[in-house]
């Protein structure tokens, strides 16, 4: 028989990060290290289609161009970096810290005929714009064939 520690939060945290939507953005996963708690927090994104590419949209206010990372590898684009938490100001006082801190990672698998080596990212007014553009697929025409 194994042991198992008991975690009397573990049941809702997995409630809440399951029933998050988009209004109210991905609720923040608690992971426990030897003792220690860590929160685990992933930016919200959107991701559209027209016929020329798909565009994938994070929201990473307060995010600094050199702290976030993209990737493709094996078909699998990822977003990752790091929003640092703010310096503490002498004869400034905290009364609440509703924002989250600390590294992120996002991953998504891309779909067939894209064009990996034209992706490009963009970054404004901290929202991250990182556009996938499809390959052009010939739509080849019916052949009709003789019946013999």
């Amino acid at each position: 028989m194994n042991l198992m520690r008991w975690e009397p939060f573990r049941e809702t945290d997995e409630f809440f990060r399951n029933l998050s939507t988009p209004m109210f953005g991905r609720w923040p996963q608690l992971l426990g290290e030897n003792g220690a708690m860590k929160i685990e927090w992933s930016p919200a994104v959107d991701i559209k289609e027209t016929e020329t590419e798909y565009l994938v949209r994070a929201e990473l206010p307060g995010i600094l161009r050199e702290n976030v990372k993209v990737t493709l590898e094996d078909d699998v684009l990822t977003i990752e970096g790091e929003r640092r938490q703010e310096k503490e100001v002498k004869g400034e006082k905290t009364h609440r810290v509703e924002r989250f801190f600390g590294n992120f990672c996002r991953s998504f698998t891309l779909p067939e005929h894209v064009d990996a080596s034209a992706i490009r990212a963009e970054s404004k007014d901290g929202v991250l714009n990182v556009h996938v553009p499809k390959l052009k697929i010939e739509k080849r025409k019916a052949l009709q064939i003789t019946v013999e």
